[in-house]
């Protein structure tokens, strides 16, 4: 089948799914009226009946024992039959994939042709590219008609407007082109050999083959069960997203790899959708496999729990850490599992890590222990040292994965990637106020999450693994404990480590290099260049947020860039206020245009960068008669627009979103930059790109940036 039941509305899918089901059990069903059509361009294409007024158009092909129908879609009684007479089902000769076209049935009159679109002065998008039109007709298989549209196309606007009236394999390929890649990566990308070697057997034979090809799972998904059937056909788009996967995403989905392997990738480029289907595979693979699936925050986790159930429900997913089956938990989560299943065995590992012990290690310190320690102790260090930000940093970045225990080990441990140099009298200072911390700490007995994290994999160190593979998301915002928790989780060997990451999207922690925490990646790293999410307008502003800052990624590489949107749209809106009168105002005729235009309510969604913002925002527009919903830990609900902080949108994507205030900076935000030392305020600025760059690419069709002055 092709993605026709997106297009379909919901009574005429249930419809569709009941023919499609008697189909399948048996094609000589009475009602089903599978009948070919006199005269049609393809002998193979038949209509059958959804009901009185719809019919499915397909095409029977006949080979490997058995009838295989490909369904291309449903339409009203008359239209199908139009439909049925001019569609054909071949072999692209240059390419080997299976391909759609419109033909001129036999006794019909001739379709006038596309007219001829003239060549424009400067030379074309794809020409200044070194494109050719032997590389996109005789190399890539594109159609004679197509690729003259595209070589004429003078931007990357028109190729991604043409590209958009292509589904499967020749839209991915047009895409493509607009990069500055040669021809041969992109005939690796879609696994397109140069040259496909000519198939024996019937022409039948030849076109359930070309189904086959890992490109055409672009466009074509094969469906031989049921339950599948009936998930892709009323899921709609979720089901699209799931079953018609870019043959690179279907590589790092079923490929195996000795040791760990990263895959990076801008937002939007489907590193969360390998991960899904990467773990379901695992599961499928062999039943008793242990997987853990993890990220940074609870919420995450929750929508790749609810991710996998969509993706396939029969997939097990564990209740607790080591059953077989996927354990879904964030990763701080997945520590106090660790911890919570040691019970009373767990105080070595708590020595072992901190040099004492901890009577309450399933508590967690409160946020505001550091701020307390400061304001309780005397010392001399200057401002830009004895900060809740570098003494955070400094303890989990340096002191617990290094398991340094007392003042001595800490005036020798080495302190790669940290921006201020320490001497003697500056660490034992330092040494102090960590002192002081571990001492409050003490006293309620609770454990910070780093220090959870360090403590889970001391004691997994001290047993045998709990997971047989451990996939990652969002790896960028991990620390260092939390990667040494991961490392130990994990028994070492095949598909052990499968980590998925973006250091634009880096929101929350500092910087870190995987290398130094036991996690060995040379040779197995690669990285997703093509956006399904974003429009191409939107994706570029999103990228201007991060022109001129210098990403690394976990292996200490700078990030490369790149990216490009299969989707075009409405260029960004950009409006600048003077006040926050003015914000709200333009918020809320924004939101009303929108849902004057039927925008679906929860579609649409207002991000901002605090929760003070966002109930300001909220009270802002319900005095203006808009009626808003503010999101917070909970799930969104339907049937109103969102409110919610950037950070809690990560994860996400919505139809329409409004960023406001960006740019602006409190004066609390500007006094604790004021404090940090150079290296720490760097790092704060990248991660602040990176959240206006993670805002930005939650939106799918239109963006509406407000600034204010």
């Amino acid at each position: 089948m092709t993605k026709w039941p997106v297009k379909l509305d919901g009574s005429v899918r249930s419809k569709a799914m009941a023919f499609l089901q008697k189909l399948s059990a048996d094609d000589t069903t009475p009602g089903l009226h599978i009948e070919p059509i006199q005269n049609a361009a393809d002998s193979r294409v038949r209509t059958g009946r959804v009901d009185q007024f719809w019919r499915a158009v397909m095409f029977r092909i006949d080979g490997d024992g058995g009838r295989h129908y490909v369904v291309h879609g449903v339409w009203p009684h008359d239209d199908a039959i139009e439909v049925a007479a001019r569609v054909r089902l071949k072999v692209n000769p240059i390419n080997g994939l299976p391909q759609i076209d419109e033909a001129v049935p036999v006794g019909a009159a001739p379709v006038a042709p596309e007219p001829v679109v003239e060549r424009p002065t400067q030379n074309p998008l794809l020409v200044r590219r070194g494109r050719t039109r032997a590389d996109l007709v005789d190399r890539l298989g594109i159609p004679s008609d197509v690729a003259d549209a595209a070589l004429a196309a003078t931007d990357e606007d028109a190729v991604l407007g043409l590209a958009q009236h292509h589904e499967g394999w020749l839209g991915l390929l047009l895409v493509d082109l607009t990069s500055t890649d040669p021809v041969d990566d992109i005939l690796d990308r879609l696994q397109l050999p140069d040259a496909p070697p000519p198939s024996a057997g019937t022409e039948d034979d030849q076109l359930l083959e070309s189904l086959r090809r890992p490109a055409a799972a672009a466009q074509f998904a094969f469906n031989d069960d049921q339950d599948e059937l009936r998930r892709v056909i009323e899921d709609g788009d979720f089901g699209a997203w799931r079953v018609f996967l870019h043959p690179e995403q279907r590589r790092y989905v079923d490929r195996s790899y000795t040791g760990p392997f990263r895959l990076s990738g801008g937002a939007g480029t489907g590193k969360t959708v390998v991960l899904v289907h990467r773990a379901r595979r695992l599961a499928r693979r062999n039943p008793q496999a242990r997987i853990v699936l993890t990220t940074f925050t609870t919420n995450l986790a929750e929508s790749l729990r609810e991710s996998l159930a969509q993706l396939d429900p029969r997939v097990p997913q564990a209740a607790e850490l080591g059953e077989p089956g996927v354990f879904i938990a964030g990763v701080d989560a997945l520590a106090a599992a660790v911890i919570r299943g040691a019970g009373g065995e767990l105080t070595s590992a708590v020595t072992a890590v901190l040099g004492e012990e901890r009577s309450s290690p399933n508590g967690r310190v409160p946020g505001t222990r550091w701020r307390a320690v400061l304001d309780t102790s005397n010392t001399d260090l200057p401002s830009e040292i004895a900060n809740e930000t570098f003494l955070a940093d400094e303890y989990s970045l340096i002191v617990l994965p290094n398991i340094v225990r007392n003042e001595s080990d800490y005036l020798r441990v080495r302190r790669p990637g940290r921006g201020v140099a320490l001497d003697r009298a500056k660490r034992a200072a330092v040494w102090s106020l960590i002192s002081a911390y571990r001492a409050q700490n003490r006293i309620d007995g609770t454990l910070d999450f780093a220090e959870a994290a360090a403590v889970a994999a001391a004691r997994l160190k001290d047993t045998t693994p709990l997971a047989d593979h451990v996939l990652v998301d969002e790896g960028q915002d991990l620390s260092p404990t939390h990667w040494q928790l991961l490392r130990a989780v994990a028994a070492g060997g095949e598909d052990d480590l499968f980590v998925a990451e973006d250091s634009h999207q880096r929101i929350y922690g500092p910087r870190t290099v995987l290398g130094r925490y036991g996690i060995r990646i040379v040779g197995r790293s690669r990285r997703l260049t093509l956006n399904y999410r974003t429009t191409a307008q939107n994706l570029h502003y999103a990228m201007t947020i991060l022109d001129g800052a210098e990403y690394v990624d976990l292996e200490e590489e700078p990030e490369a860039t790149g990216y490009r949107s299969a989707r075009s749209g409405p260029t960004p809106s950009i409006e600048q206020v003077d006040s926050l009168t003015d914000e709200l105002d333009t918020i809320a005729a924004r939101i009303r245009g929108w849902l004057d235009e039927k925008t679906t309510p929860e579609t649409i969604a207002v991000l901002v960068q605090d929760r003070f913002q966002r109930e300001r925002v909220v009270t802002g527009l319900t005095e203006r008669g808009v009626a808003i919903r503010a999101v917070d830990r909970e799930q969104p609900s339907t049937g109103k627009p969102l409110v919610m902080t950037m950070h809690r949108a990560k994860g996400m994507e919505f139809t329409k979103v409004v960023l406001a205030d960006v740019g602006h900076r409190s004066d609390a935000e500007a006094a604790r930059l004021a404090r940090m030392d150079q290296s720490g305020r760097q790092d704060a600025e990248l991660r602040a790109r990176s959240l206006v760059y993670v805002a930005a690419t939650r939106a799918r069709d239109e963006l509406s940036i407000i600034r204010r002055r």
